[in-house]
Formats: structure tokens, C-alpha cells, sequence
């Protein structure tokens, strides 16, 4: 299963974050915040929209943070690196602040694990950032193996990925889910070997129109996979 916005509410209070840490350091500045944290807005969906940069700059968020927020102030005119790097910062801390598992996460778990059920976690992303997380909130004892992108050096969708955790599990791909909220990552990718896809629609908001991939289950809270 996937950590990020699966089991971590990774995104929710982001926007907040990105204003609050603009009003403590831009505002000061001169700069006004709210249209820096617009800024900013558009400059991550730009950013991340690229699979090459994104598979590269994941591997270390707070640079890629950095940059964004670099990227922004010269776009309204007021690059300022030692700024940019500042407020990327502050926004960092006040993330890890906001992250909580979702409820019913630690029962689900704990459910899962007395039924015996083997259980892996295959996440994305900067390695200090994702074991941070795992500390954090204890989940390393629920889980057999555990693959983070930054320690392997490849990630999500590569089959090599998937393979691994399932050899490491001692699993046939037929017998196993992925579960995760990204329909890319942690359904169709799995699906093509052989696993069944849960897809984590926290917000409720269904498939995307035109959307070719189609989940063997939706689920929109995690302990909905004990029903």
C-alpha cells in the first residue's frame, strides 16, 4: 500500500501552509502575500507536471520547495534566493505539523495484521522525508517490507518496484492488492502484473472523466478494506 495521502493526510492544509509561511517571511518583505502563495500555486502545477522533473525533484523536497518558491518570487519580480529558500522552510516545518494519519488507519492495520494478512508499504519520494514520516507515526511495525523510492533509487511505476515488495512479501501477484490514492501508481501499474487495484478517493470525487483506468474496488476511508 502507498503511504502519502493513503495512510498520511500528506496534502491537506497544504494552501495554508504556503499562506502562512508567505505572511510570516514575504509580508515583511514588501512582498504581498496572498499574491505570492498564487504565485506559487501556479508555479507547483507547472513544476510537477513534468513526469521527468517530477520523478527527479521528489527525491528531495525541500530543494524542490526551494525552487518553487524561487521560481515564483522572480516571476513577480523579486527574486530573492536566500527568501525563497526561507520561506520554503518555514512552509516545510509547518507541514509536519498539519501531517496526521487518517482515522482508522491504526485499527485497520492492526485489524489486517491479526488476520495474518502480510503487508507491504510502497512509497514514493525523498528518503529522510518518508522514513521521517514512518517514525513518526509507528507504522513500521505493521508492515513486512518496506520499499521508499530514495533508498532504492527507483520508485512507482516501475515494475521493479512491485516485484520486489511481492518478493519480499512471499506473494503471488495474482494473490495481492495495492491499495493508494494515485490511479497511475497504485492501480493501472500494479494491474499489469497481475495485482488488483484499490483506489483511495478520499475527497469522494470519482473516476476523471475520460479516465481509462478502472479500479477493482474504490474505497474513500482506509477501513473500508475490512468490509
Amino acid at each position: 500500500m502507498d503511504l502519502d495521502d493513503t495512510l498520511l493526510d500528506y496534502s491537506g492544509g497544504a494552501d495554508e501552509c504556503w499562506l502562512h509561511a508567505c505572511e510570516a517571511l514575504a509580508g515583511p518583505a514588501g512582498i504581498e502575500p496572498a499574491g505570492l502563495v498564487a504565485a506559487i500555486g501556479e508555479t507547483r502545477r507547472w513544476f510537477w507536471s513534468d513526469p521527468g522533473r517530477h520523478r527527479t525533484e521528489r527525491a528531495d523536497m525541500l530543494r524542490a520547495w526551494t525552487r518553487i518558491t524561487a521560481h515564483a518570487l522572480g516571476g513577480l519580480g523579486r527574486a530573492d534566493e536566500a527568501l525563497a529558500a526561507c520561506i520554503a522552510e518555514d512552509f516545510a516545518e509547518r507541514r509536519w505539523e498539519r501531517m496526521t494519519l487518517f482515522p482508522g488507519v491504526v485499527v485497520t492495520l492492526e485489524a489486517l495484521r491479526a488476520r495474518g494478512v502480510p503487508l507491504g508499504m510502497v512509497t514514493n519520494g525523498d528518503a529522510s522525508h518518508q522514513r521521517r514520516k514512518i517514525e513518526r507515526h509507528d507504522l513500521e511495525r505493521f508492515f513486512d517490507v518496506i520499499v521508499v523510492e530514495g533508498e532504492m533509487g527507483v520508485g512507482k511505476p516501475e515494475e521493479v518496484v512491485y516485484r520486489y515488495a511481492l518478493s519480499k512479501l512471499g506473494v503471488k501477484a495474482e494473490d495481492a492488492w495495492m491499495v493508494g490514492d494515485n490511479l497511475e501508481w497504485d492501480v493501472l501499474a500494479p494491474q499489469r502484473l497481475g495485482l488488483r487495484g484499490i483506489w483511495v478517493d478520499a475527497p469522494g470525487q470519482g473516476l476523471p472523466k475520460s479516465c481509462s483506468v478502472a479500479p477493482h474496488r474504490i474505497i474513500r476511508a482506509f477501513p473500508e478494506l475490512l468490509e
